[in-house]
């Protein structure tokens, strides 16, 4: 179990349906969270629908705090984020779920204890929840169909959170097996397509031979090549010129 002061705790305030709190179990076990709190939920606690919804994330469940009031969810708290999708008469500062999760990351660094709320389904938080917030993350949605399912909102948030707690590329080539072609290998590449492409005739006309040659070279450049690929395209061309004599 992941220590209560390592992570953010996601505080999900009067849920109504106990598979929203299920699938919300699963996206923050997907995203490494476990700390969940639970305030006033409609049809009680424990739930079988929660449980029966969370699959393999029970033990969120299981750890679940359950509150009956904010105040008692947020009392260890000293810094709490609310979230929402609709603009609010409040004077708080605005994150997007990215910058609220780095701003988390600072936070619980700093020794501070960390907290995120979601609302009901059907409203989400009332303006005297998020009084008690400190911030507030609103996620930058459609403006014509604000509204996002309670395990969404959480996903997007355990999501960002681990983006900002993971050394993870955001990019990554996958070579399959194989590695990069090196700069000799690419090189004897463009000279056996320039050979057979001159001997067939491509170049032309003879005022633009160079800059052909120089552009088939720079593509060559360009192509994020394997040695599996070079291997393929030699084989490519000695075939179409095997055939060539053939016919």
């Amino acid at each position: 179990m992941v220590s209560e002061n390592a992570q953010p705790a996601f505080v999900l305030v009067r849920p109504q349906m106990g598979e929203n709190i299920g699938a919300s179990a699963r996206a923050m076990l997907n995203f490494g969270l476990e700390q969940m709190r639970v305030v006033g939920p409609r049809d009680g606690w424990p739930s079988e629908a929660a449980f029966a919804m969370a699959s393999g994330a029970g033990r969120v469940l299981d750890a679940a705090q359950l509150s009956d009031d904010l105040a008692g969810a947020l009392e260890d708290r000293t810094f709490t984020f609310a979230t929402t999708a609709r603009p609010r008469d409040l004077t708080k500062t605005v994150y997007t779920p990215e910058q609220a999760m780095k701003e988390a990351r600072v936070r619980i660094a700093l020794g501070q204890k960390v907290a995120v709320m979601f609302g009901p389904e059907r409203a989400g938080l009332e303006n005297a929840d998020i009084a008690q917030a400190n911030a507030i993350i609103s996620v930058p949605v459609n403006p014509e169909y604000a509204s996002l399912n309670l395990a969404q909102c959480v996903l997007l948030c355990a999501y960002e959170w681990m983006r900002a707690t993971s050394e993870a590329e955001p990019v990554v080539d996958v070579l399959a097996g194989t590695e990069m072609a090196n700069g000799q290998e690419i090189e004897h590449l463009a000279k056996h397509y320039e050979e057979r492409m001159e001997e067939a005739g491509f170049f032309y006309p003879e005022h633009k031979i160079e800059s052909m040659k120089v552009n088939l070279r720079n593509m060559w450049s360009r192509m994020p090549l394997t040695r599996a690929d070079v291997q393929m395209l030699h084989g490519m061309m000695r075939q179409i010129v095997r055939w060539k004599d053939r016919s």
